[in-house]
């Protein structure tokens, strides 16, 4: 077992005839300031400490043999969309950080909420300084399918406009659209994903028991030494699961590496921080 944090790229992307989508966290990051000072906000929380390894396999582990190296992931995969079938609602804070071309990752740091029917996202940015005050809104099958969204600094005097999508503002700072955010929508793709990988029989699987930002977790990795007909996206992806929630509090994609020997890179982590579940969301958090 690794005692180092996960690596890569494991959460897939369909697309035929390779595989699937990872929008880890799926977020709109626009970058709609317009360069003035933003008001001050609260400050964000101190980001949480790397995950730190508690124990090489979790005691809960089967004694049998399993048929195929996934069989353990699916089934934490599968405690944890039956817990997260028990929310109506929920708020953390969501720290964001996503490789955009050639370009450092900026770390995003905001307010999330999130209600499961009908499906809405309030985002609104704490850091970085430049758009903070920011604030994106979406809710399933309103405003043709567009999101909402107020600027950080004098631009938000404006108040909320309304966006495509895929409007360039966002899609120059994210490769995930705001529509597939959160831990639901993450969970829906890993149930696809993890099946066909599967069935496939090219993944290798590592589980563990580990802490972070004080909680225990049990920390899949899934690694492809091949990647045929191009099917990944991600040469590793490691979740951490909550052990008291069964939810995934932390999302890591490493590329594949550069070089034979090389490390791989990470290029997207998504952090799920204080999560407060069925927290009963009034519904102007997301009619804007």
């Amino acid at each position: 077992m690794p005692t180092t944090p996960p690596s890569r790229r494991s959460l897939f992307r369909l697309r035929p005839p390779r595989m699937w989508l990872c929008s880890c966290a799926g977020l709109a990051l626009l970058t709609l300031s317009s360069g003035a000072t933003p008001p001050a906000q609260n400050a964000p929380p101190p980001p949480p400490a790397a995950p730190q390894l508690v124990a090489a396999a979790p005691a809960s582990a089967p004694a049998a043999p399993q048929a195929s190296p996934m069989d353990e992931a699916i089934r934490i995969l599968t405690e944890a969309r039956k817990a997260y079938a028990t929310v109506q609602d929920y708020s953390c804070v969501l720290i964001k950080k996503e490789k955009m071309g050639d370009q450092p990752p900026v770390e995003n740091v905001m307010a999330m909420k999130v209600r499961t029917e009908p499906f809405g996202v309030n985002l609104k940015w704490m850091e970085p300084k430049s758009l903070a005050g920011q604030e994106a809104v979406y809710v399933a099958g309103k405003n043709d399918g567009k999101m909402r969204v107020r600027s950080a600094g004098v631009l938000g005097a404006v108040g909320f406009v309304t966006l495509d999508l895929n409007d360039a503002r966002a899609t120059a700072t994210s490769k995930h659209s705001i529509a597939e955010a959160g831990i639901g929508n993450l969970l829906e793709r890993y149930a696809k994903g993890w099946e066909r990988e599967r069935e496939w029989g090219l993944t290798q699987v590592q589980v563990a028991e580990y802490e972070y930002n004080k909680r225990r977790c049990l920390r899949v990795e899934t690694t492809h030494p091949t990647n045929p007909d191009g099917r990944f996206l991600f040469f590793r992806n490691v979740t951490y699961f909550d052990k008291e929630t069964k939810l995934p509090i932390r999302v890591e994609c490493y590329d594949w590496p550069a070089r034979e020997g090389a490390a791989p890179e990470l290029v997207e982590v998504y952090s799920y921080v204080n999560m407060k579940l069925n927290v009963g969301l009034a519904d102007d958090v997301f009619n804007k």
